[in-house]
């Protein structure tokens, strides 16, 4: 009985030991995991400061970093969230997911896209209000010119890209003694970058035709200017579209923009 006593003693010494050795994830800290359920709420609100997470495979992820960067309102100066501090790791696993989900959304026929993209573009349609005052506290443009121009053009690149993409998947060109069809097959996975300017419009620009086309796409917007992209990623969720068609990853050019460029 004794032996067996000190072996049980040495089995749990042993899992004390293993127990020190890993890493205690904090879950009631939002920057080491991100709450369970989570969802984009209540995003322009003053006395909030929001973590701004990498939206990968369909779902908010912390960054491997572990850190983030203050981000400000510049007509207040305020810090109004601290956004995903990505490197190569998380760019690596965007990238996976976007390769993983390829060959179901090429071969996805391309009425059934035009449903999510029209779909998207109907939702920031219908959160105009929200994505304006967003985007004037986030880029400092008056929240008018936001919403008159900046966020329904944004819209528009969705439902556009899904109207001309049904129209132009394929084409014939008739000679006098042959028949030429012209075929559009999807590349795979499209990288992009977004500048701080018209935030929204131009991150829309790039995903829209991209994902029309039957692509997956990997997006880094500025990180002056993040806010409106991270909304995106809560229509994106509520579209339906399929998880890992459409990823963005948050940070500086020179951490995640660069190994996303540099991408075999």
């Amino acid at each position: 009985s004794l032996i067996i006593i000190q072996k049980l003693i040495s089995t749990l010494d042993t899992m004390a030991e293993q127990a020190q050795k890993e890493e205690k994830v904090d879950n009631s800290d939002p920057a080491k995991s991100v709450p369970k359920g989570y969802r984009i709420k209540d995003i322009n609100n003053d006395d909030t400061v929001q973590y701004v997470y990498n939206f990968i495979n369909g779902e908010y992820c912390v960054p491997s970093s572990g850190e983030y960067i203050d981000n400000v309102n510049p007509a207040t100066n305020q810090v109004i969230s601290r956004i995903a501090s990505s490197n190569k790791e998380d760019i690596d696993y965007a990238v996976a997911s976007a390769e993983a989900a390829f060959e179901a959304w090429s071969a996805t026929d391309v009425s059934k896209r035009a449903e999510y993209v029209q779909k998207i573009s109907q939702l920031i349609k219908s959160r105009l209000e929200e994505f304006a005052i967003l985007e004037s506290r986030d880029n400092g443009k008056p929240k008018i010119m936001a919403q008159m121009v900046d966020i329904p053009a944004a819209a528009r690149q969705f439902s556009d890209s899904a109207e001309y993409a049904k129209f132009v998947e394929t084409d014939a060109l008739v000679k006098d003694d042959s028949l030429h069809y012209l075929q559009r097959p999807p590349l795979g996975v499209v990288g992009g970058i977004s500048p701080w300017n018209y935030p929204l419009l131009l991150i829309s620009g790039k995903i829209a035709p991209a994902i029309m086309y039957g692509n997956c796409t990997i997006l880094k917007p500025s990180e002056l200017t993040p806010m409106t992209a991270y909304l995106l990623t809560d229509v994106i969720i509520e579209s339906g579209l399929p998880a890992g068609v459409v990823n963005i990853v948050q940070g500086y050019g020179k951490d995640a923009g660069s190994p996303l460029v540099k991408h075999p």
